[in-house]
C-alpha cells in the first residue's frame, strides 16, 4: 500500500485511471509484474510479482519515486499543482504474498465495498 502526501482524495475520476498507467508503465521498466491494484480515495493497494533477486524495497523507492516524477510532469499540466514535486509521502506498507496470494487479489479487487461497508480490512488491528 502507497499513501498520496496528506491523504488528500485524488484518486477519482480521470486522475485514477491515469495514475494506474503510469503505476502500471513504471512496473515494467523494472520488469516488475503489477498483478492486481487498486485506487481508493486515499490510497493505493498494489499486489506485484517482485523477481526473487530484487529488493522489495529498492524496488518501492523505484516505483514510488519514478511515479511521482511522471505524475508531475504529466498530470500536473492537467489538474494544476498536485503537491509539489513530492506526491508520496514517506513510507509504505508491505506483506510478502506465498500461498494466500488469490484471498491478498481477492481483498484488492473488494477493497470499495469493505470500505463501504465499514468492515475491518485484512491489514487492521483487532
Amino acid at each position: 500500500m502507497i499513501v498520496p502526501k496528506y491523504r488528500r482524495r485524488k484518486f477519482y475520476g480521470s486522475l485514477r485511471v491515469e495514475i494506474g498507467k503510469i503505476l502500471r508503465q513504471v512496473c515494467q521498466q523494472k520488469e516488475v509484474e503489477l498483478v492486481e491494484a487498486k485506487a481508493m480515495p486515499d490510497h493505493v493497494h498494489l499486489l506485484l510479482s517482485i523477481p526473487p533477486m530484487v529488493s522489495i524495497a529498492n524496488t518501492v523507492v523505484f516505483l514510488k519515486g519514478k511515479s511521482a516524477i511522471r505524475i508531475n510532469r504529466d498530470l500536473e499540466k492537467v489538474k494544476g499543482s498536485l503537491y509539489g514535486r513530492s506526491f508520496w509521502s514517506r513510507g509504505y506498507c508491505v506483506s510478502t504474498v506465498g500461498l494466500d496470494e488469490v484471498m491478498i487479489k481477492e481483498y484488492i479487487q473488494n477493497q470499495e465495498k469493505h470500505e463501504r461497508d465499514g468492515e475491518r480490512g485484512l491489514f487492521d488491528l483487532e
